[in-house]
């Protein structure tokens, strides 16, 4: 058989003409002359290289060969007709996948905003790739993700974000520390104390340290821990006190640690969803965005929100 002369039309006219029995009957189904579905069955059977049909009882009925060849046919159209409607749900953005870049304090945010996204969309697959900011801003360098979720988006003409949820920074203390009991106090009061910091680079510390040096404030005693869980497990043991996003604290109802009350606190900060701009957007992850923007109040506290989301959607 030479394959290449099949095409779906003449596997479309021998499957109608089998169900049919008939070459007029398959003809008018398929808006085709008498002749016309004559000639498509005698190029199928010069394809094959073997009788598909004989009349039995006056209807045309397959062969041995030309069973198999009906089931062939079958499974093929089948195959891309399941593939016609992968391709529709695809174009609606009910199938297909997106990835995301996480800077590793948004793992504690992202997961609200997702679960009720995959509820209504089952059929996208979503990647997390989760990192410190170092590595994240790598990945969106590399344009290795089609969303990056940041706390300090990256600059420049090929950056689009939109800001979309408050991210107040609280200090954070032991609950049996002096500063935890209530009352507020003035941070020159706690510079003698040892802080807690993340690595060079991460934005809550970018953050921290911008407002030390425009209240002029030095700190005396730091020391670097690279993840907030160990952060706030360090805090609470009494090794010193730390600047943390209120978002971690709130998904850890069983924290031993207490939030001090400090004048100029919470520091503002905010997260952002970031793509880049020479990177064509999956329309899941285009849908994903929209989902965001208008559910947005139905999942997070009116105190956080910033939806500025619209801005990523201008173009895919």
């Amino acid at each position: 058989m030479n394959i290449r002369h099949l095409t779906f039309r003449l596997l479309q006219v021998y499957i109608a003409v089998v169900r049919t029995g008939s070459i007029s009957q398959a003809a008018v189904q398929l808006h085709l002359t008498q002749p016309t579905v004559s000639l498509q069955i005698k190029r199928l059977t010069e394809a094959v290289g073997d009788q598909l049909l004989e009349v039995r009882d006056g209807q045309y009925q397959p062969t041995f060969v030309g069973r198999e060849l009906y089931h062939a046919a079958l499974d093929a159209l089948t195959r891309f007709d399941d593939f016609n409607g992968f391709l529709s749900d695809a174009a609606q953005g009910n199938k297909g996948h997106f990835s995301i870049g996480v800077v590793t304090t948004a793992q504690y945010v992202l997961p609200r905003l997702l679960s009720p996204y995959a509820q209504q969309y089952p059929g996208v697959d979503v990647t997390f790739n989760i990192g410190n900011r170092g590595s994240v801003l790598q990945r969106f360098q590399n344009q290795m993700d089609d969303l990056y979720l940041f706390s300090h988006p990256p600059t420049g003409d090929h950056v689009i974000s939109g800001r979309f949820l408050r991210n107040p920074l609280v200090l954070i203390a032991p609950l049996q520390h002096w500063a935890a009991q209530g009352q507020e106090v003035e941070f020159i009061e706690l510079v003698n104390e040892r802080f807690l910091m993340r690595e060079p680079g991460s934005a809550t510390r970018m953050v921290f340290e911008n407002w030390l040096r425009e209240q002029n404030f030095q700190l005396h005693k730091t020391l670097q821990i690279e993840s907030n869980e160990v952060i706030r497990l360090s805090v609470e043991t009494g090794l010193g006190l730390a600047i943390i996003s209120e978002h971690t604290l709130a998904q850890r109802a069983d924290s031993k640690v207490a939030i001090i009350k400090v004048r100029d606190f919470p520091l503002t900060s905010h997260w952002y969803l970031v793509r880049h701009g020479d990177r064509r957007l999956p329309i899941a992850a285009h849908n994903f965005i929209e989902f965001m923007n208008a559910h947005l109040a139905e999942w997070v506290e009116e105190k956080y929100i910033r939806n500025e989301l619209a801005v990523l959607l201008g173009s895919r």
